[in-house]
């Protein structure tokens, strides 16, 4: 069976081009994950996931194993044939999740006890017990139990948690049952404090993952402080091992990640952006309520093949959302999907051609135009509106 593992292909400074082995199928690297908490991705069936040239997507622990329950979803083949999706799967550990829940949980030194954000019953989360619920699942790569600190907080704060953290990764590392092509990232923490980063690092490097995930970055930092972090924090990663920054992010946010030398990324801005009428193109953001598209005959973007461009006009989009109807979501979450899969090949390729620097000049400067000009996108199978 194929180990897994992460080959280098090209680099270009620090950003770099890869493959991720995994046993349930190969990934190009860079990569962005959608993020299917509950075993889908909303809005999409995963013949749509598919077609945007998604490989790999992301599960969680702390929604499955609440509905349908992780013993289900094993029962029933695991979470690959449950939700249709034989290519490789990433699960959260629901540690962000169990963290969020304020006042339903209490920490201790062995785990979190929660209640239920659904119905209220209780339940307990420990490092061994989320590393067994992503057995459970199957999950292709599995993430340790953390936790993570809302920002800003105290500098002896963080670095609480964060040994805490690295107490229980090493338990993780322990209950995680090693199989050929699967593996278990190790996640780093540490708040913005560079000497924090640096412990944790070495913390989970001591004890050895295949992989590594920068978590805790992305709360409201701001954009500045996460790169400086990231500055801090990659190099210290082994350069074999692929290399995760977790829930990020903007189309900005992760060329500037790239550059620095990450290699993985989810973030439910896309499918959360396609829910709320706000389009990705390669000229920023559209949001098509807006009373300007309802005569617009135009597709979203001239260099999208996907359904919503491919076969659908804005004046078609922005109706669909100002009647309610479901199509208008599951549309524009497919074409975000599908902008954020060509924005991370085009990436990926500059990369291999070294062309990165141009390239990304040339991304930030067409982000900052204005939308697209009539003349630059005709849309001859739909007659303008008078």
């Amino acid at each position: 069976m194929t180990a897994f593992r992460w080959r280098a292909q090209a680099r270009s400074g620090r950003a770099r081009a890869g493959y991720l082995d995994t046993a349930h199928g190969t990934v190009a690297t860079p990569t962005f994950m959608p993020v299917g908490t509950v075993g889908t991705v909303k809005a999409m069936t995963m013949d749509a996931v598919r077609s945007t040239g998604a490989g790999i997507v992301l599960g969680n622990t702390y929604h499955l194993m609440l509905r349908p329950g992780a013993e289900r979803v094993r029962a029933l083949g695991g979470l690959h044939r449950f939700m249709d999706w034989p290519g490789p799967i990433l699960t959260d550990s629901g540690g962000f999740q169990v963290m969020s829940l304020g006042p339903l949980r209490k920490l201790d030194a062995d785990g979190v006890t929660f209640r239920s954000h659904i119905d209220g019953s209780k339940h307990r989360l420990t490092p061994e017990r989320s590393t067994d619920i992503q057995h459970a699942l199957d999950a292709t790569i599995s993430m340790c139990f953390d936790e993570c600190p809302a920002l800003p907080a105290p500098a002896e704060a963080i670095a609480q948690s964060m040994r805490m953290s690295m107490r229980w990764a090493e338990r993780c590392r322990t209950a995680f049952v090693a199989r050929p092509g699967y593996a278990q990232y190790g996640i780093i923490q540490g708040g913005t404090e560079p000497q924090l980063r640096a412990e944790s690092v070495r913390a989970l490097t001591d004890i050895g993952f295949e992989g590594y995930a920068i978590g805790g970055l992305a709360v409201g930092e701001g954009q500045e402080l996460m790169f400086s972090t990231l500055d801090v924090t990659v190099g210290l990663i082994p350069d074999d091992a692929p290399r995760y920054l977790m829930g990020v992010g903007t189309p900005d946010d992760l060329l500037g990640a790239v550059e620095r030398g990450v290699d993985m990324f989810d973030c439910v801005m896309p499918t959360r952006a396609g829910r709320t009428a706000r389009a990705y193109t390669e000229r920023g953001t559209l949001n098509l309520r807006n009373a300007r598209h309802a005569t617009d005959s135009r597709p979203i973007s001239p260099h999208c093949d996907c359904l919503a461009c491919s076969r659908h006009s804005r004046a078609y989009l922005h109706h669909l959302f100002r009647a309610n109807e479901m199509l208008g979501p599951m549309l524009l979450t497919w074409h975000n999907l599908a902008y954020y899969q060509r924005l991370m090949r085009g990436i990926r390729a500059a990369i291999v051609d070294g062309t990165l620097p141009e390239h990304a000049a040339c991304l930030r400067a067409q982000w900052a135009m204005e939308d697209w000009s009539p003349d630059e996108m005709p849309f001859p199978d739909i007659p303008p509106v008078p």
